[in-house]
């Protein structure tokens, strides 16, 4: 693996992202990793997040030189080439962050929407208020993680572990929680549950009081 390869790697990209998705990529990851997000109080945690954002910062700036360098190296073209068709390219909202450790990270009211979060780490996070519309969370672990009111429409959340999340108020509306865990997972007040399955799949789900849905 080249080194320039390698700093794409770090940002979540694919070989070839344009300047533009890099520049994206680089503000979510800032974003989401910045000390101030970290809690004060876990140390290991914060100087990992230092030392990604090092590594990000380098990863943009080599990138950034090697796209404008490669840019003033290209000679414009003796004529227009004939009109064809190219696929958008996707956008940075289909970052990955495959196995990313987001553990007891501050994400409350944050946007992820459409991300790829498989077997990422969320044990302990803040999601409350979350929008994550069709987020990919197959795997991910989210023990104890705090979903309350969290928009999970149509997401994938498949062999999950949500084990004592609080999902109070959540929307689950079209979601796959086929094989997921909610043992000790807080669902209502009371008898009364309050969140939203409208349409979700529930094959295999172990539901918060152990039974598995069928």
């Amino acid at each position: 693996m080249s080194a320039n390869e390698r700093y794409y790697r770090v940002l979540g990209l694919e070989p070839g992202a344009t300047l533009e998705e890099v520049n994206q990529a680089y503000k979510d990851l800032a974003f989401i990793w910045h000390p101030d997000r970290i809690p004060k109080d876990n140390p290991r945690l914060q100087q990992k997040a230092n030392e990604f954002l090092k590594e990000i910062n380098t990863a943009r700036d080599r990138l950034r030189s090697h796209l404008q360098q490669k840019t003033v190296a290209t000679p414009p073209p003796a004529s227009p080439p004939p009109p064809s068709y190219r696929p958008p390219r996707p956008q940075s909202s289909n970052t990955r962050y495959w196995g990313a450790d987001f553990k007891r990270a501050n994400l409350k009211e944050k946007d992820l929407s459409g991300r790829d979060f498989r077997n990422a780490n969320f044990t302990g996070a803040n999601l409350s208020d979350a929008f994550m519309h069709k987020v990919n969370l197959s795997g991910a672990n989210l023990f104890q993680a705090n979903l309350f009111r969290a928009n999970l429409l149509q997401a994938n959340l498949s062999h999950a572990n949500l084990r004592e999340a609080n999902l109070v108020g959540a929307d689950l509306s079209g979601s796959d929680l086929s094989g997921a865990d909610l043992r000790g997972a807080r669902i209502g007040v009371g008898d009364r549950i309050l969140v939203k399955l409208t349409g979700a799949r529930l094959t295999g789900t172990i539901m918060p009081d152990g039974t598995v849905h069928q």
